[in-house]
């Protein structure tokens, strides 16, 4: 297999160094972009397999770096970002990020958050080529094989991660999935703040699908209701 090509968007040097050599130290192609043109110029250049891309960025933010890079090419993105704001996360995975890290981050969570991204696209790619069954719950279709969603007449847009989410949910009907075992089972990594990737992912898909399709178990997890 060639290497996997990385792109880091991050305008304070001494983190975006310390991330390319952390990743170069896995084995990683890596390069660097500082500001919002470059970035998108260097995704388009370069093909990534993964960004890593920091939300304030000179330019024009990663928001847009995210919508313009995803809108020529789905591409995982791991948003890494100084506040710890639900409205910024939100808005984040409307744009297509896959998965969010808060500054300061240890380059080993990093590192984990990267490769679980990786073999979750891998994963994806393999179902797909595999022709994997469409989900028929109520008025809920999944076509896993094209991933693409409908409710009722209506085609929503997911991001890979919100379709992965929602494909593990219908896998149980009615059953509560604790938060912990959503991240474990969809993320492929565990640590005691990521639930919140998972209640903002499922923030999304309430968006996206409506709120009632979607039950919450406060303290527990989250169930996907369907009529039978």
């Amino acid at each position: 297999m060639s290497e996997r090509r990385v792109l880091v968007v991050e305008d304070e040097r001494t983190i975006a160094d310390s991330v390319a050599a952390r990743l170069r130290a896995e084995g990683f192609t890596v390069r660097i972009a500082a500001d919002g043109p470059g970035a998108v110029e260097a995704a388009r250049q370069m093909r990534p397999d993964l960004v890593v891309l920091d939300v304030m960025l000179p330019g024009f933010d990663g928001l847009e770096v995210c919508r313009r890079i995803q809108a020529e090419r789905p591409v995982p993105v791991l948003m890494l970002t100084a506040r710890d704001d639900e409205t910024d996360l939100l808005v984040g995975l409307a744009v297509g990020a896959d998965d969010y890290l808060t500054k300061p981050f240890s380059m080993r969570e990093l590192s984990a958050r990267v490769h679980a991204l990786l073999r979750r696209f891998e994963r994806a790619a393999t179902a797909a080529r595999e022709d994997a069954p469409t989900i028929r719950l109520g008025d809920l279709e999944i076509n896993q094989a094209e991933r693409r969603v409908r409710r009722g007449d209506v085609e929503a847009h997911l991001t890979p991660t919100e379709f992965d989410l929602l494909v593990h949910l219908a896998g149980r009907p009615r059953t509560v999935l604790p938060r912990a075992q959503l991240l474990a089972d969809v993320w492929g990594w565990a640590a005691a703040g990521g639930t919140r990737t998972v209640d903002s992912h499922v923030k999304a898909l309430r968006r996206k699908l409506g709120g009632d399709l979607i039950r919450t178990v406060h303290g527990v997890g989250y169930a996907l209701e369907v009529a039978p």
